[in-house]
């Protein structure tokens, strides 16, 4: 028997307890009681503008309550709810309406009015308020069907919508839940955007245990002090957001406020953690219980949750964990074999309950990513990610199979060098990208210094760490490492500040591991 579907579960919360506080933002507040009541006013309005089980429900909404009763209500009459970032040129939000082809793009009173909204290829755009006024319909029994479609950012090319359904969103969001210890008690502040799946590894695996979501802009909270005042004004229990994300807090002159806040738990995802910066945070929050989440979008969310405790990283190693209850993990090396022992490094290749549905309109790319000719009787979906499991067991990644680049016959992990980079004197964060050198694949390093260093004397003094043929190309000193829209490292933009062009090779990189 697989895990309780998530909007049956939310409805069930509502029976037992329709007072309890569920969403909140800066405008309103919902009890369970009044959640349910609007999905479900708000899924008869989606029937009457001729929305049927399969269709998309395309939402134009930023982090609000108003996004959590459509996502509810169009999973109420059986269609695919298709987030869509409000922060995004008119051409992507196009193509992504263009590609799903949703029955009805949902707007905001917030959003109604910017040109996005008007121009989506002449697809009707209605705001909330007018989708409120319809007979009760009643849910769709559990069964297995899509739930929503995730698009990825598309740095390769046109972004790929991932199609999830309901039965991997639920054993997703049971099994985070459960790892996470939520419970009715449970006070969340969401800070990852809606339209990356990382959000909802906090708002739906607080609403599935019986908590209380709690959402604000997320431009206000780019600013570390927003953060601190909501957790503190909202009494926040728990949270969830990217390491880079972290690295602003841990930033802010109002870091210090950690020590004596109401927070219990962060969960860290979408981009490898630190060991500093995790020995930092525990500086300023030695109570605070800190997870590793990890898990592409393609396997819906995160399929590990592994708990950070001290002695886990006191080699520098933070390990993502084992897999969620029904899901697999195979390790897979250059020749194809999978890998039996610990410590060596393969591409990882992920089964079980998790699974994407499939692409949405993209059968070649579906069949080249979920593989059945790896081991017998499974579907397994290729990563791209290069991770080895320990002698205990854990699972640790490593880097991207397409960033342990070759050069002069040494296979570098950018995610190393970085490492190395962050290690010398004077030097609070860097981040290392590749990009076109002439033709040639370059490495460049962005780095943040907390006193007068020049770029001469940091290359000197990694060259007393690295090999020749390890060092980067060029170092540039920066302010700040800005964030992408999903809260991770926006490599773009760095390079496009620096005059540089991303590096495009010939052929599709290989994926082979760096040790075999």
């Amino acid at each position: 028997m697989g895990a309780p579907d998530v909007l049956h579960e939310v409805i069930a919360h509502a029976r037992r307890d329709p007072q309890h506080l569920a969403a909140k933002d800066l405008d309103r507040e919902l009890s369970y009681g009044q959640l349910v009541d609007e999905a479900a006013q708000l899924g008869a309005g989606l029937v009457a503008r001729g929305v049927v089980e399969g269709d998309r429900v395309a939402l134009l909404i930023a982090n609000s309550v108003d996004f959590v009763v459509m996502a509810l209500a169009s999973l109420w009459v059986g269609a695919i709810f298709v987030p869509l970032a409000v922060t995004d040129p008119e051409a992507r939000l196009a193509a992504i309406v263009g590609d799903c082809d949703p029955r009805v793009v949902v707007s905001s009173d917030a959003v109604e009015g910017a040109p996005a909204a008007a121009t989506l290829g002449g697809v009707a755009v209605t705001a909330i308020s007018e989708l409120r006024h319809a007979d009760r319909v009643e849910p769709l029994a559990v069964s297995p069907r899509p739930a929503y479609a995730i698009y990825t950012s598309g740095t390769t090319g046109t972004p790929k919508g991932v199609l999830i359904g309901t039965t991997a969103f639920a054993a997703a969001v049971s099994a985070a839940s459960t790892a996470l210890g939520l419970s009715p008690s449970t006070r969340t502040l969401c800070v990852s955007p809606f339209h990356f799946d990382g959000s909802f590894g906090t708002v739906f695996t607080t609403l599935y245990r019986g908590g209380l979501a709690v959402m604000r802009p997320r431009d206000a909270l780019l600013f570390a002090r927003t953060f601190f005042n909501t957790v503190d004004g909202e009494s926040i229990t728990f949270s969830g957001f990217t390491p880079s994300y972290l690295r602003i807090l841990l930033a802010s002159p109002e870091v210090g406020r950690l020590a004596d806040s109401t927070l219990a738990t962060v969960a860290l995802g979408g981009e490898a953690c630190l060991a500093s910066d995790l020995v930092t945070l525990r500086s300023w929050a030695p109570r605070l219980v800190v997870f590793n989440r990890y898990g592409p979008t393609e396997t819906t969310i995160a399929v590990t949750h592994q708990e950070l405790a001290p002695r886990i990283i006191a080699d520098g190693t933070v390990p993502i964990g084992v897999p969620h209850p029904g899901v697999s993990f195979f390790l897979v090396d250059e020749n194809g074999d999978v890998i039996g022992e610990s410590d060596r490094v393969g591409e990882l290749y992920i089964g079980g309950d998790q699974l994407m549905d499939r692409y949405w309109n993209a059968p070649d790319l579906t069949a080249a990513v979920l593989r059945r000719d790896v081991v017998p009787g499974e579907t397994l979906y290729r990563s791209g990610d290069l991770v080895f499991r320990g002698g205990d067991g854990r699972y640790v990644y490593v880097d991207r199979a397409d960033r342990v680049i070759k050069r002069s016959g040494v296979r570098i992990s950018l995610i190393e060098m970085g490492d190395v980079l962050r290690s010398l004197d004077g030097v609070t964060a860097a981040a290392c990208v590749t990009f076109d050198h002439d033709g040639e694949l370059g490495i460049v390093a962005f780095v943040i210094t907390d006193r007068a260093v020049s770029s001469l004397d940091l290359w000197r003094a990694a060259r007393v760490r690295l090999p020749d043929t390890m060092l980067p190309d060029r170092i540039d000193l920066v302010d700040s490492l800005p964030m992408n829209k999903s809260n991770k490292l926006d490599e773009r933009l760095l390079l496009s500040n620096a005059g540089l062009a991303a590096f495009q090779p010939l052929s599709q990189p290989g994926r082979s591991s760096p040790s075999t």
